[in-house]
């Protein structure tokens, strides 16, 4: 019995010593969000354009009752719910306008950040108005800047995040690629279409390095949204939406709610 009850003990112990050198967090976001609160962070995929029935105090940052945040806190009741996203921010916006919220007893943070500062829109513009040469060259000066000087705009937020709220489990998602390949698809061509879903790879690969040297986790959709891209037959990102082109390449409420919420859901 005594050999057993050591056995337990040091069983317990490596556990520990396990969780603590591999970051695992002692309570998963859910449980810590319950005491702690839940503060939603980042840009338009997660303020929800693209999804419909935008909150109207939220103004021009377009935060949706479809978006991921708003679902994960129906469906868990933390203690209180902090929304924050907004269409069109970079990273140092969410230093200057979104951190607020955040505190020593916050339980969990969600942010999706990067594709505004490594200018997306510009990006899919010139892809949709030019040749693929000219499309081609806008994405590797996307790339040069994603590789060059983005990571150090990640550490300022994720460091921010972590000086303000230093008990969160903070829960970095990723964007998706946007495009299947291999169909037939009208619209923009397959080298086109290649070199955006490159880029988008790069972009997430780069951002789930900078958040696991912060300790974070990072959440990433490109498997939720695989065989959801455009041109798949059921998309859950808007093409072109000429009727209103700032929702075009987000995510629709399906996007949302089968893309991301199951990402959080796992993540956190």
């Amino acid at each position: 019995m005594r050999r057993s009850r050591i056995a337990v003990l040091v069983s317990s112990l490596l556990l520990a010593v396990g969780a603590a050198l591999t970051g695992a967090a002692p309570a998963q976001g859910a449980q810590l969000a319950a005491t702690g609160g839940y503060v939603a962070l980042g840009d338009s995929y997660s303020s929800g354009v693209g999804a419909g029935s935008y909150i109207s105090s939220s103004g021009d940052c377009k935060r949706s009752t479809k978006a991921y945040p708003y679902l994960w806190n129906a469906a868990h009741a933390p203690a209180s719910f902090s929304f924050t996203a907004c269409s069109g921010a970079r990273t140092g916006d969410v230093l200057s306008g979104q951190l607020g919220p955040l505190n020593s007893s916050t339980g969990l943070v969600s942010i999706s950040i990067g594709g505004n500062d490594a200018g997306f829109a510009d990006v899919m513009t010139t892809c949709v108005t030019s040749s693929d040469s000219t499309c081609v060259s806008r994405i590797n000066t996307a790339r040069a800047y994603v590789s060059s000087t983005l990571p150090g705009q990640l550490d300022s937020v994720y460091s921010a995040i972590r000086s303000k709220a230093p008990a969160a489990r903070v829960v970095v998602i990723g964007y998706p690629r946007f495009y299947q390949l291999g169909t037939t698809c009208l619209g923009l061509s397959e080298t086109k279409r290649s070199a955006i879903n490159n880029a988008s790879d790069l972009l997430n690969s780069v951002t789930a390095q900078r958040a696991a040297a912060h300790g974070f986790v990072f959440g990433d959709v490109r498997t939720t949204f695989s065989g959801h891209e455009i041109c798949s037959g059921s998309s859950w990102l808007h093409s072109v939406n000429w009727l209103n082109i700032g929702e075009s390449y987000h995510p629709t409420a399906s996007g949302q709610s089968g893309g991301y919420l199951p990402v959080l859901n796992s993540a956190a």
